[in-house]
């Protein structure tokens, strides 16, 4: 890739750096950001901090109009290559990390340990966006599966997962890579991969219910497991969605995800999720179904999420809620947790939070006596300063899930339950 002159506008780029093992943050972890094609001209290195995390860095991006003009066809975001290295563990680069103007990427990265044989190199090349790249057309199916089957569903409600198997290729190819793959970052790595983030955020609502919709009609009616196959979806736009080993994600799209990971889109009278296709409607159409850049000039319009998927679902499609979230040591308790609030769930987000200070050296521990009191509101406010949540000192929904996501990573408690 040669740098463009059309670079005009900026772009940021946040990395995250823990350990594979523990989940605990790297700190000196080192990363050479250039130009992807030009890996030998370091036109950034950066270091993360005690909370594995670098600065926000500023990056050229082409200009923000590419990435909304349906008619355009420049590509809209720049390319970097990020080579990382931290003491003990294996290096790893990431070549292709997609830059678009005005919003922020992150990108997570998990190291591993070095092992006996000494380093070696992890090296993974991020393909080109698919509203950008030309990827299969989603084979069309029934939105709602035939339940009478035996052993056809095997949940009696519809769960949020913790983790996914993700079969990276088409479902029987047998030589691609399974992976292993948190529920709420499958989600954010395929909206990602799918639409632009610098979209209308009521665009992007109703583009990620349409996905999780998608994704939990899978987990809820085994669909790969019946056929027997030892995993949940595949990353094949054919079949599924795109998703994309190691790539970045956007901080609009992450926010979002955060807000709606326990919802679906649902009809009277039907009890799983619907498998709501999609496509593009540019380069593929699909009658009855939702088009991206049509979701796009509908939240340009102020269209709200539940309206548009209602222009292309019909209007007997509604939001509904999962009736249980897995992995998490106990549910959001149903309002805010600030200053004043006391008892056991103030009691167990304090001891929490002293968990997590323990691998987070930033974050305050308070005193676990269920009395939210102003060091209280200090820890959460610094948590939510390391963890990228508006810095309010108050337990919201979005905060209390990070906070359970992010003690059962450190405390490795999932492992035990």
């Amino acid at each position: 890739m040669q740098v463009k002159s059309n670079q005009i506008d900026k772009g940021r780029l946040q990395i995250n750096i823990t350990s594979e093992i523990n989940n605990f943050p790297i700190q000196n972890a080192s990363i050479a950001i250039s130009y992807t094609g030009i890996p030998q001209n370091v036109i950034e290195q950066v270091q993360t901090d005690a909370s594995g995390q670098t600065e926000e860095i500023e990056l050229d991006a082409p200009p923000v109009e590419y990435s909304l003009d349906e008619t355009s066809d420049e590509q809209p975001y720049s390319e970097y290559t990020m080579q990382v290295n931290a003491e003990g563990y294996e290096p790893i680069t990431i070549a292709g990390a997609e830059i678009l103007a005005d919003v922020k990427a992150i990108q997570n990265i998990r190291l591993r340990p070095n092992d006996e044989q000494g380093e070696r190199e992890d090296i993974y090349v991020i393909p080109a966006h698919t509203l950008f790249g030309n990827y299969p057309p989603k084979i069309a199916e029934a939105e709602i599966k035939p339940t009478s089957e035996t052993g056809e569903i095997v949940l009696s409600r519809v769960v949020v997962p913790e983790f996914i198997v993700v079969h990276d290729g088409s479902p029987r190819d047998s030589t691609a890579t399974n992976y292993y793959v948190k529920y709420k970052d499958y989600i954010k790595n395929v909206a990602s991969s799918e639409i632009y983030a610098t979209w209308p955020e009521d665009t992007i609502r109703a583009n990620i219910l349409a996905i999780m919709s998608f994704t939990l009609n899978r987990v809820y009616t085994e669909w790969y497991r019946n056929m027997g196959y030892d995993f949940t979806i595949t990353s094949s736009t054919a079949f599924d969605h795109k998703w994309i080993a190691e790539r970045n994600v956007f901080d609009t799209i992450s926010a979002i995800t955060d807000e709606l990971f326990a919802a679906y889109l649902s009809r009277p009278n039907v009890r799983q999720p619907i498998l709501t296709q999609y496509c593009d409607g540019r380069k593929v159409s699909c009658p009855n179904w939702m088009t991206q850049w049509g979701s796009k000039s509908l939240g340009d319009q102020g269209f709200a999420p539940i309206e548009i998927l209602r222009y292309y679902y019909g209007d007997d499609m509604y939001i509904n809620s999962a009736e249980e979230i897995s992995g998490v040591p106990s549910s959001w308790p149903g309002y805010d947790l600030t200053t004043g609030s006391s008892g056991d769930k103030v009691r167990q987000l304090q001891q929490q939070l002293n968990v997590i200070a323990g691998a987070y050296p930033l974050i305050p521990t308070v005193e676990a006596d269920g009395v939210y009191g102003p060091a209280t509101a200090e820890s959460v406010r610094v948590f939510q300063s390391v963890f990228g949540l508006p810095q309010t000192g108050v337990v919201d929904y979005k905060t209390w899930y990070k906070i359970s996501e992010i003690y059962v990573g450190v405390s490795r408690i999932a492992e035990l339950s």
